[in-house]
């Protein structure tokens, strides 16, 4: 299992880097912590639902549920990371570029309510309007350098489970919604 951990740790650190170098520039790294920013404690994708559940009155209810979904994925990728406590990347040519909330890094909080809105808010928007967004903060995660490859993707797999596992809640009384 250390031998795994490891290769794992060197295929972060090349992404890490080759992230770095590819898109180190200034427009993409402020493209980046603005969508770092907006993502910050599922801010933006909380906004969402609840501008959904204000303008989409027939389906309020769908969307305050989708909402919390999103709240509950965040609120599990912060136990997961009091439990794992990987320290964030940091080394010559790794600094962060942005301040973070805490000092652990598996999983990315911004990946699990980026993966969790996706699939909460699937049966209320069409999937390309959230997908493409959700895909850049993840990206912008490691841009700014505050994550590891394997901490995005594995943020990312929590935030869909912990939404999967509420999609009937979710979707339940459509019709009851009105």
């Amino acid at each position: 299992m250390a031998q795994i951990l490891r290769a794992l740790q060197r295929v972060d650190n090349q992404v890490h880097r080759s992230v770095r170098e590819r898109f180190g520039d200034k427009r993409s790294v402020d493209v980046s912590k603005a969508l770092s920013w907006t993502g910050e404690h599922a801010a933006g994708w909380l906004a969402l639902g609840v501008a959904g559940a204000i303008v989409d009155s027939e389906r309020r209810g769908s969307w305050l549920r989708a909402t919390a979904a999103v709240a509950g994925a965040h609120a599990a990728s912060m136990a997961v990371k009091r439990v794992v406590r990987r320290p964030r990347p940091n080394g010559p040519g790794m600094e962060p570029l942005v301040k973070t909330a805490g000092k652990h890094s598996f999983p990315s909080s911004h990946a699990t309510s980026s993966a969790a809105a996706v699939v909460a808010f699937a049966p209320l928007l069409p999937a390309a309007t959230i997908a493409p967004v959700a895909g850049a903060v993840c990206f912008s995660r490691l841009v700014v350098g505050v994550h590891y490859m394997s901490d995005v993707v594995g943020g990312a797999a929590l935030g869909a489970a912990v939404a999967a596992a509420g999609r009937s809640w979710i979707t339940k009384g459509h019709q009851a919604d009105v």
